[in-house]
Order: C-alpha cells, then sequence, then structure tokens
C-alpha cells in the first residue's frame, strides 16, 4: 500500500482535485445523461458498464465522471496516459487484466484524451475490449468518429457531454465557496455579479472557473475575518475587464441588434467593435457565428449568394479552434458582411409566402404538377400536361405552378444590388417570355 506523506497537505492541491464528486448526484451538468433515469445512471447503479467513450469539450467532466464510476463500480480500474504509456506497458497490463477474468475480477480501463493515442496505442486495446477481458472508457475533446480507430470505435458507445452553462458554473461556485474542503471554512464574500463573470469567462470549463476563483481568494484581502473578491481583483486576474454584459439579459439582445445593424448599415467599423464587445464579455462564438449566418440570408441574399458560403465556413472554422483563435474568423465572415450589398428580398418573399400558405394550407396542388406514380393517379388526371422544361428550346414553360387562387402572385421582388441586378433581368426575361407564350396553353 502506498503511504501518505508526512508533509502531505491536501490543500495543496488544485481546487478543483480537492472538490472531484464522488457520486453521480455531486455533479453539475449532463443531466440528459446522469439524471433520474437516464441511462448511464442506470448502468452505473447497476453496475453493468460496457466500454464507451465520452465526447465533450474540456473542463465539462469527462474525467469526474469516469472517476466516480471508479468508485462505484466493483472493477479494478487503471488509467493510461498517451504520452507514458508505451505499447508494451499497455500489453502487460492487458495480460494482466485477462488473468483477473478467470477469478472473476473486471477492469476498467480509463485512457484520458483517447485521441492522443496513435494507431498502434488504439490497436493494442482491442482484442482485449472484444474479447471482453477489459472495459474501455475513453474521454476525448475530439470528434470521436475522425479520431478512434473505427474497430474500437464500434465496440464503445458514445456518449455526449454538453457544455457546461453559465448557471451551471455559478451553481459549482457557490458549491466550492461552501465546501469546508475548498477554503478551509473561511468566510468569504463575492457577489452573484462577480461569480457570473468568472462563469463566463470559463466558456463552460468547470477546472477554469474553480481555478479562476481560487486565484481569485488567495489574493483578495482578509479582514475582520473575512475575505471580500471584489470585481477588480477578478479583472486582474483574467486579464479581462468586466463589461456590461449578461448572456440573458437585456443588454445581450442589445449588442447583437448592433452587430446586425451595423452590418445591415454596411459599417464594418462599428460592426467589428460589437463583436468584440460580446467576444471579450465571453459570449460563446458559435451563437454569434449562428446570426452571423442568419444575417447573410436575411440581409444580403442574392445580393451576394458567396455570403452565405463564407458564413456557414466561419462557422465551421470556430467550431474546430475555439476561442480565442477564432475572433479573426467571426471579424473576416462580419467585415465581408458589412461591405457586402444588401438585400433582403429572400427575407421578404419567404415572408409574403407564409402569410399565403398560413391563411390558404388546404390549396390543392395543381394536376399538372402533382406525381403520379401509380395507374389509379394517372387515371385522375396527375402529371396531365406537365411540361419538362429541358425538353423545350428555351428551358422555359408557360405551365402554371401556382394554385389557382394564387396564380399572379409575386413574392420575390430582387433588389437593384449585387448579383440581384443580374437576376432582376433574367425574370424579366422570364416573364416576357412567358406572356409571349401565353397563346400556346
Amino acid at each position: 500500500m502506498k503511504m501518505q506523506s508526512l508533509f502531505y497537505n491536501e490543500m495543496n492541491e488544485p481546487l478543483a482535485a480537492r472538490l472531484r464528486p464522488q457520486t453521480l448526484d455531486e455533479i453539475i451538468g449532463q443531466q440528459h445523461l446522469i439524471g433520474p433515469g437516464k441511462v448511464l445512471r442506470k448502468m452505473v447503479e447497476s453496475d453493468r458498464i460496457s466500454s464507451m467513450i465520452f465526447w465533450g469539450p474540456p473542463g465539462v467532466g469527462k474525467t469526474t465522471l469516469a472517476s466516480v464510476i471508479a468508485g462505484m463500480t466493483k472493477a479494478n480500474f487503471i488509467t493510461f496516459s498517451a504520452v507514458t504509456s508505451g505499447i508494451k506497458e499497455i500489453k502487460e497490463v492487458m495480460k494482466k487484466a485477462e488473468e483477473d477474468t478467470l477469478s472473476g475480477e473486471r477492469t476498467i480501463v480509463f485512457i484520458d484524451e483517447i485521441h492522443r493515442f496513435n494507431k498502434a496505442q488504439q490497436d493494442a486495446f482491442l482484442p482485449f475490449v472484444e474479447k471482453g477481458a477489459i472495459i474501455l472508457i475513453g474521454a476525448t475533446t475530439e470528434n470521436p468518429s475522425f479520431e478512434v480507430n473505427g474497430a474500437l470505435l464500434s465496440r464503445c458507445r458514445v456518449f455526449v457531454l454538453k457544455q457546461l452553462s453559465a448557471d451551471d458554473i455559478v451553481t459549482l461556485l457557490k458549491k466550492a465557496l461552501n465546501d469546508e474542503r475548498a477554503f478551509e471554512n473561511k468566510k468569504i464574500h463575492i457577489s452573484d455579479e462577480d461569480l457570473y463573470f468568472i462563469a463566463n469567462f470559463s466558456n463552460g470549463d468547470a477546472r477554469t472557473a474553480l481555478s479562476t476563483l481560487e486565484m481569485a481568494v488567495i489574493n483578495s484581502d482578509e479582514k475582520d475575518g473575512q475575505i471580500t473578491v471584489d470585481q477588480q481583483i477578478i479583472e486582474d486576474i483574467t486579464s479581462k475587464k468586466s463589461f456590461l454584459y449578461d448572456k440573458k439579459g437585456e443588454e445581450h439582445y442589445n449588442i447583437i441588434s448592433a452587430l446586425h445593424k451595423s452590418m445591415r448599415n454596411s459599417d464594418p467599423d462599428a460592426a467589428v467593435y460589437w463583436l468584440s464587445r460580446m467576444l471579450e464579455a465571453g459570449e460563446d462564438p458559435l451563437y454569434v457565428a449562428r446570426r452571423v449566418i442568419r444575417f447573410a440570408s436575411e440581409d444580403v441574399g442574392l445580393a451576394d449568394p458567396r455570403a452565405l458560403q463564407l458564413a456557414v465556413s466561419a462557422y465551421d472554422a470556430c467550431h474546430y479552434i475555439g476561442m480565442p483563435e477564432c475572433t479573426v474568423i467571426l471579424a473576416e465572415a462580419v467585415i465581408y458582411l458589412s461591405v457586402a450589398p444588401k438585400s433582403n428580398a429572400a427575407y421578404v418573399a419567404y415572408e409574403s409566402a407564409k402569410e399565403d400558405a398560413v391563411k390558404m394550407l388546404d390549396e390543392p396542388v395543381p394536376l399538372v404538377i402533382r406525381n403520379a406514380p401509380t395507374k389509379l393517379m394517372k387515371d385522375l388526371g396527375y402529371g396531365e400536361g406537365y411540361q419538362y422544361a429541358h425538353n423545350s428550346e428555351d428551358r422555359l414553360t408557360n405551365m402554371q405552378c401556382l394554385p389557382d387562387s394564387l396564380k399572379d402572385r409575386t413574392y420575390y421582388k430582387p433588389a437593384d444590388q449585387g448579383l440581384e441586378r443580374q437576376i432582376a433581368e433574367r425574370l424579366k426575361q422570364i416573364k416576357e417570355w412567358k406572356k409571349k407564350h401565353e397563346q400556346d396553353k
């Protein structure tokens, strides 16, 4: 048995380590997996663990969950590191685990950051997982579809852990302030506003949040038996100034509105400013990227179809590399959309069509453009008179595609901006052609 050093002091461990949950009920977040009656909770509580992969961003509880499983299961628990574990060491441990199965013992092998294991290392586990000699639990921040060998992945159930919300983080911080393992029962005062600032700074990472809180407490003054943590201390530690911004409050909507309207007004300087206000205050970059995608269609539209492509690419890039590297990607997208020609014609077209659609939900599809896969449908006139546009010289027909009650409706009216000038000219030619061939009906 390994003896504890006389000089060991638990308080020297990082706060996140001292407060690591011991039971499922102590874990904050991930209720979709470990809430009452949820599948992973049932597996753990019944001690019927199968091989699995925990996939999620940093600091959401992957290692913690594995640690709790280790404490609740009756199996031997072994951890491997991608940095220090060679194939020889893996095979030796696997051989011992295989021998233990003969005496009825189970072995759970936990691999943190399994995506860092190379193919040969991952392959070394495969035969033992197949034979049931070990139960493998891997944790990864990367998509296991790309980072884990297909054969190994097919034998593991993937559980997706979600990023912790600001409310989750604040709940965690408040529990820490009241836990004797954290600050030795010292009285600590910190406002809810500052707790939310730490939560937003941590961007869903519990370790970062607890480390920031610990540094703030250590660097704050104690007076009359109470430690008071103020905003200035937190700003000094995080090197970030507290912005007037609340992800769920009015200012959140004010600033996203300011970003939209600055881009709509073709003001890249204002748009980049409001973008930075959000990101530096801790806003989720993917939220901003989603709003940018919406803007690309709502306010630029077909005046520059490349805008949507660029916005979607910006979202993908932000997803791949995260903060803070993705700030310049969003800045590029926001500047492009700001200076792009503007058109809300697609937005107006949909809203106008929606109004008619809601009022006239029962309008029948014209027989001429109905599908006729059966003889009965053909006998009823489905598809009769259908004109295949590609068979005509001009690739146009005078076939009516709207219901009779809406046949003269015009929803899409292109703006005189960018590519939509050409689209407008094309539509003009189409309408003139149809008018000219009206008598051919």
